[in-house]
């Protein structure tokens, strides 16, 4: 990307997960719609910045966690040292405007060296509970935008506060608009099992053997598409070949979006990315948060969207085939609740996060919404920044 030198940059650092570069490169889209130049500053794990392209210039630095041994916290504190040399360095050379952190490794000595060099900081939190990253560089910010309007850890912040939504694809997007599928007491209902990145062999066990459970007719009824773990694949499709069922399996699903718009009801995590594309897609789920997750972000996630009426929580210690047949039958057998929890889960959805997060930096770098400013002219000279 060629960037003006006459407007200003927005520096954006992410860790490497697609739950901190998804919604960094929502903003930069809307970002660069209004004339605003943007970098990223991210680590090893950071890969290609965007699947369709997207072309900003990346910076990797060194950064990583506490190990719990005693030369691992050695190792860490190293690595976010050099992190935070070269963040400065990058700071100084490329003269951002606003740093925007996104949470992970990444965002920590890039928003400590952003402090130190005077550069204004706004935080984004994808959770329903704040993150370590997060909470730490908390009180270096001046703003910080949240996806639900009660994030736990925040409750006594003195730094502003500003419910934004957390940004999803554009394919997720298009969604918003589109119907629930058709669904009937006699019609065929489709159900969508994703188990994060990786899968989850915990659905592997769970699922197959609670549609099992179910009555003949209604199981004849069901097509599945099941997101499993290598390992577990030949396990699961011989579960499913017992019962001779619809299902399709593969480790990865590359038209997510796809799979969403048909689906009746989905089974899975609730990760913060995963639980913004539902509410968008207006979609009910039983979520099943990662029971190990460090600050418990998952819980809080599912909890938050299940109060709404929008999805049924499962803790994992729970999760058995027994009570899952039991909730699919009194679900898929009554229609009308899979409807009225769709049309809940769409009222949690903040389909306009990227540009309200852009509207934030926009004001916090004196810009209106619309990119322009006194002073700034569209025929600046063009420079490449350097990574």
């Amino acid at each position: 990307m060629k960037n003006n030198s006459s407007f200003p940059l927005v520096m954006l650092a992410a860790g490497g997960t697609g739950g901190h570069i998804f919604p960094a490169e929502a903003l930069a889209r809307e970002l660069l719609k209004r004339n605003v130049n943007v970098c990223l500053v991210t680590d090893r794990r950071g890969g290609q910045f965007s699947a369709d392209m997207l072309d900003v210039p990346v910076m990797r630095i060194h950064a990583a966690g506490l190990g719990s041994s005693f030369f691992g916290k050695v190792r860490g504190v190293l690595e976010m040292s050099i992190g935070a040399i070269q963040a400065v360095l990058a700071i100084r050379k490329h003269k951002p405007s606003l740093v925007v952190g996104f949470g992970g490794y990444p965002s920590v000595p890039t928003v400590f060296a952003a402090s130190r060099c005077g550069v204004p900081v706004m935080l984004h939190e994808q959770n329903a509970v704040v993150g370590r990253a997060n909470k730490i560089l908390s009180h270096l910010a001046q703003a910080i935008a949240t996806s639900f309007p009660n994030v736990k850890g925040l409750e006594n912040s003195k730094t502003r506060i500003a419910l934004t939504g957390n940004p999803v694809r554009p394919a997720i997007r298009a969604l918003y608009d589109a119907p629930y599928p058709p669904v009937s007491e006699t019609g065929s209902l489709t159900l969508l099992v994703l188990g994060g990145s990786l899968g989850a062999t915990i659905f592997s066990d769970v699922v197959p053997k609670a549609v099992m459970r179910l009555p003949e007719p209604l199981r004849k009824r069901l097509i599945i598409h099941q997101q499993c773990r290598k390992d577990d694949l030949e396990k699961v499709r011989a579960a499913y070949g017992e019962n001779g069922i619809h299902v399709e399996l593969a480790t990865f699903f590359h038209d997510v979006p796809e799979r969403l718009a048909n689906c009746h009801l989905a089974i899975c995590r609730s990760g913060a990315s995963t639980v913004s594309e539902l509410a968008v897609a207006g979609r009910p789920a039983i979520l099943v948060p990662y029971p190990h997750a460090l600050t418990g972000e998952q819980k809080a996630n599912a909890e938050a969207l299940a109060e709404t009426g929008g999805a049924w929580l499962i803790p994992q210690s729970a999760f058995t085939p027994e009570a899952l047949a039991v909730r699919l039958e009194s679900l898929l057998t009554l229609p009308a609740t899979l409807i009225k929890t769709a049309a809940a889960t769409k009222n949690m959805a903040k389909v306009d996060a990227a540009s309200k997060l852009a509207d934030l930096a926009c004001e916090m770098i004196g810009l209106s919404h619309d990119g322009q400013k006194a002073g700034y002219n569209e025929g600046g000279t063009e420079k490449t920044l350097a990574a």
